[in-house]
């Protein structure tokens, strides 16, 4: 198994929370078997059981989905390396996954949300430059909290994102949220950093911002702008690529932009934007 993580974080370069997961998937799939138990040993009725002891049932749908796809991967990882004659995980179904759309805010919502940081105090310039961008580019908070100086390119007005895999793209950032970043950049940042530090938004101690703490700034921004449903970071890049449909962008376009190796995973935005246009529809025609 461990040979098979090293397979993933070099040659696959999957963040390593993705790593995390897999490892979690994988280490539960070892309990449910004595010790010594080798790959070949594995029927499909075994792993079948496997999949029905308490520990797996509890799992939702969506977390089962992705327990099933690390063990395949794992075995499909044997065959390739000969360790095993045959795949037993071919025979094994699949969950149904019901498609759940996300919670995306109105323009409205992300105006006032952004309106929230009081741009008289030094945290508050730093909280708008961070928001606004990760409402201008889509990013992912993750991507966000290891962004560095060297990673913005503020003359042609874009952000270089090393993303899932570490994939590059090339994300604009807009003029709004390129103000805000540059007066944090020349003002704010400056009394923070301390020397030779490249992360880019940091804290009054100098140090990283992580995705726990990100998210506590954003909710707490959230209840002051009076959004009432709970918002996580991630809706901010629901909110960037479901408005940008809305406003007539190409699905292959914000495809790129949110960093998306498979069309299929952008499609959802489609759903909401077309739910959208619906709305507006029996608005505004006059035989809807």
């Amino acid at each position: 198994m461990d040979v098979y993580l090293d397979h993933l974080r070099v040659e696959r370069a999957l963040s390593s929370n993705t790593l995390e997961a897999y490892a979690r998937d994988l280490n539960k799939l070892a309990s449910h078997f004595p010790e010594n138990t080798e790959p070949h040993q594995l029927t499909v009725e075994a792993l079948a059981d496997s999949l029905c002891a308490p520990a797996c049932r509890a799992l939702g749908t969506r977390s089962a989905a992705r327990h099933l796809s690390a063990i395949r991967g794992l075995f499909r990882f044997l065959v390739r390396e000969k360790a095993i004659p045959q795949d037993p995980t071919q025979l094994l179904g699949r969950p149904t996954i019901k498609r759940k759309l996300p919670h995306v805010l109105s323009q409205n919502e992300v105006m006032r949300l952004l309106a929230s940081p009081n741009l008289t105090t030094d945290r508050g310039q730093r909280d708008a430059a961070m928001i606004q961008l990760m409402y201008a580019s889509g990013l992912r908070v993750s991507e966000l909290c290891a962004l560095r100086v060297s990673d913005l390119d503020l003359q042609s007005g874009v952000v270089l994102l090393s993303g899932k895999g570490g994939k590059k793209r090339l994300i604009p950032i807009g003029e709004v949220a390129l103000q805000h970043i540059n007066i944090y950049l020349e003002q704010i940042r400056p009394r923070y950093a301390k020397p030779n530090e490249t992360v880019l938004f940091l804290s009054p101690r100098g140090r990283a911002w992580t995705r726990q703490g990100f998210w506590k700034l954003v909710r707490r921004y959230a209840r002051a702008a009076g959004i009432q449903s709970p918002l996580s970071p991630h809706q901010l890049r629901h909110s960037f690529a479901t408005h940008l449909l809305r406003g007539g962008a190409d699905l292959r376009s914000v495809q790129t932009m949110l960093g998306h190796a498979d069309l299929g995973t952008t499609e959802i935005y489609t759903h909401i934007a077309s739910d959208h246009l619906q709305i507006v529809y029996k608005r505004a025609h006059p035989r809807a």
